[in-house]
């Protein structure tokens, strides 16, 4: 048994670099676990920085200098931030206070239609069925009011850390997208001369990660938007609403618009009832999602990370479980960075491979 488990350990953990690999992974999941809060504005940062990398780049490509492309970089990130406080958020709260108001008509509305199921299949479903059904979404919705209520009285500091985080987060993003070579070198120096697993992982990440936050921010603006303009021409109720919540749907693969279909429909049946208004709606609800799955998707991902949809969803519930909303973001790279780690791993059959390494080989600088 010693022979066996001796074995096994030398064959996925006898290099150098594995052992370090692994050392990184767990100090990486223990410092998100116990300083996740106090490291947030940093981690947002991080991530906005690397979306905002994208534009320094391009604009580098230009023949602009590394400060200024930086520069208008962030002002372009200041400037968004500022259209979505003062803009976005103030039509989003207004629609969503008065959703909150119209929702007990909305129920009692879906009450008259479905109380004709029992006439119609008894055997199914009984009137008492339905009653407690809605009972229980009354005492719900009771509940959620108490609870909002109750937040925002006592949260009144998550307020003043809003504040905060739009202060020091554009600030950090500023340096990190300045210095991120002197960052990226500094972080390097503390790895092996000789790292050919680490360079393998991040050449295969490096690519798929950027193309993949990038595009999907992308397609979340471009769905929302689009969706926007749909439900105004339909003259829906809540447009702007509805369409942020498609927009983010999508990030979610397969779960997001099927959840985020119920909302639009009972809003849509409230709205009009069963008519071809109605019908109308939820056609452009689902070419919108056609035209996301088939048309959008392909070109934004043109390098689309190969994972099974099963992978996919487990990744998001894993992830989304343990991270809440960034989890969720993160779910597909980082079940590509699991895959690359995979797929580096050395096994028997290229032991002499990883131990011969690449002679100076060293992770890019950018």
């Amino acid at each position: 048994m010693y022979a066996i488990v001796k074995g096994w350990v030398n064959r996925y953990f006898g290099q150098e670099e594995v052992v370090l690999l692994v050392l990184l992974l767990l100090a990486a999941m223990i410092v998100l676990a116990t300083l996740g809060g106090v490291l947030a504005p940093v981690l947002a940062a991080l991530v906005i920085a690397f979306l905002m990398q994208g534009m320094v780049q391009r604009l580098e490509s230009w023949k602009v200098p590394h400060w200024l492309s930086v520069t208008i970089a962030c002002l372009v990130l200041v400037g968004t931030i500022v259209g979505l406080l003062f803009v976005v958020m103030p039509i989003i709260w207004r629609q969503t206070a008065r959703l909150f108001a119209e929702l007990p008509n909305m129920i009692a509305s879906g009450q008259d239609l479905l109380i004709l199921l029992p006439e119609q299949y008894p055997r199914l479903v009984t009137a008492q069925q339905i009653d407690e059904i809605f009972n229980t979404i009354g005492s719900e919705l009771g509940n959620l009011g108490q609870t909002v209520l109750t937040f925002s009285l006592a949260n009144i500091p998550v307020l003043a850390a809003v504040l905060i985080y739009l202060v020091v987060v554009p600030i950090l993003v500023f340096f990190f997208l300045k210095d991120s070579n002197k960052l990226l070198g500094w972080c390097a120096s503390f790895l092996p001369h000789q790292r050919p697993m680490l360079r393998q992982i991040w050449y295969e990440m490096n690519d798929q990660v950027a193309n993949y936050v990038r595009g999907k921010v992308i397609e979340i603006a471009i769905v929302a938007v689009v969706s926007y303009i749909a439900f105004l021409l339909l003259g829906v109720n809540y447009a702007l609403l509805l369409a942020v919540a498609v927009g983010l749907s999508v990030l979610i693969p397969y779960i997001g618009a099927a959840v985020v279909t119920i909302p639009v429909a009972a809003i849509g049946l409230f709205q009009w009832g069963w008519s071809s208004e109605f019908f109308w709606l939820m056609f452009a609800y689902g070419m919108i999602q056609l035209l996301d799955g088939n048309v959008l998707v392909p070109i934004l991902f043109s390098e689309a990370v190969n994972l099974h949809p099963v992978a996919i969803i487990l990744a998001v519930l894993v992830f989304g479980g343990i991270w809440g909303f960034w989890g969720v973001f993160f779910a597909i790279p980082l079940a590509t960075l699991a895959k690359a780690i995979l797929n580096a791993w050395p096994t028997s059959e290229h032991q002499k491979e990883w131990a011969r390494g690449t002679s100076g080989s060293s992770i890019e600088e950018h």
